[in-house]
């Protein structure tokens, strides 16, 4: 029998936690540059006190133009496990600077060679759901067939179940379809990492995710949902004709359907993330006079353990050690 082994997740929600408590002092404030930026450097300096020799594959920021852990940055000591690692220090830069729910930090791990390469493309259509439904729907069927096989699948009825849907003006028809179809929707205006946990988790109301977000977001989110039995029906979507183009000029084929099997070759997979905003998927940072408190997700795919974690974070004992300024 083999022995157990470390369980990296445990460490990465240190880096996750240690990001959300660096941005969310910017909670409603408009910044969210600079919200940003605290989150990164919180992340950096955290991942690189960990035992491993990773590289970022799924990085953030490329199409935001925001401070970034940068594609191909190696972070950890370079000793241990060679690994690609996904990063969002802050899903939802807009949620939180303008005082909304819902911004999480994020991170996934990988064993070096099984992610997903997105290269440049930014972004695609994606359908998400739970493992009940994973094997009765069809990316490219109708949305109001696909609901109708959801609700059998969930032992609901069409008009019980709960679309997470990103509020822009690319999904007018989509909402009109799920409308049509019966339905009921939650508009997000950012977060479609967030939608995708949401639509897997049985702790939440969502049922399916749908509509067309981020692809680097569609990679992070593979790994957790992955490791939770859900799947992720995805095709690459340019938005844009210098988008269409670049993906042709790379070889990418949009008209492929991808699945999380495509997008994370491997079950040996780590994911963390911590709630920042609040809402109705992670709790948010809570101040109090000498620390925090933080609500975070973690996963492990080889055992499909998955822990929800509530800490309690002392300013005057964590500052003694940390290179991070949470105050």
């Amino acid at each position: 029998m083999e022995a157990p082994q470390k369980n990296l997740a445990l460490d990465l929600v240190r880096v996750t936690e240690a990001a959300a408590l660096a941005c969310a002092r910017w909670l409603g404030k408009g910044d969210k540059i600079a919200a940003d930026r605290a989150a990164v450097d919180a992340m950096r300096l955290c991942f690189n006190t960990l035992e491993i020799d990773g590289r970022v594959m799924i990085g953030e920021g490329a199409k935001d133009d925001a401070p970034m852990l940068f594609n191909g940055e190696k972070l950890g000591l370079g000793q241990g496990p060679k690994v690609d690692i996904a990063v969002d220090p802050l899903e939802g830069t807009n949620l939180l600077a303008y005082g909304r729910p819902n911004a999480i930090s994020v991170v996934g791990v990988a064993p070096s060679g099984a992610m997903f390469d997105p290269g440049p493309s930014y972004y695609m259509q994606k359908l998400v759901v739970p493992s009940d439904a994973k094997d009765v729907v069809d990316i490219e069927a109708p949305t109001g067939h696909n609901l109708k096989l959801i609700a059998r699948a969930l032992n609901k009825d069409v008009d019980d179940l709960v679309v997470f849907v990103l509020d822009k003006p690319r999904h007018k028809k989509l909402i009109s379809e799920i409308r049509e179809a019966g339905a009921r929707i939650q508009l997000h205006t950012d977060g479609d990492i967030t939608g995708s946990l949401m639509a897997i988790d049985p702790r939440c109301e969502v049922d399916v995710m749908m509509g067309t977000g981020g692809t680097p977001e569609g990679v992070l989110s593979a790994i957790a949902i992955r490791i939770m039995g859900g799947e992720m029906f995805a095709k690459l979507d340019p938005q844009k004709q210098d988008e269409k183009n670049a993906l042709a000029d790379f070889g990418m084929d949009v008209r492929r359907v991808l699945t999380v099997k495509d997008l994370v070759k491997s079950d040996d997979l780590f994911f963390a993330a911590t709630g920042i905003s609040g809402g109705t998927f992670l709790k948010g940072v809570s101040y109090h006079g000498h620390g925090a408190e933080t609500s975070s997700l973690v996963m492990r795919g080889k055992t499909g353990t998955i822990r929800y974690v509530e800490a309690l974070h002392n300013w005057d004992s964590l500052m003694r050690f940390s290179a991070v300024d949470y105050d």
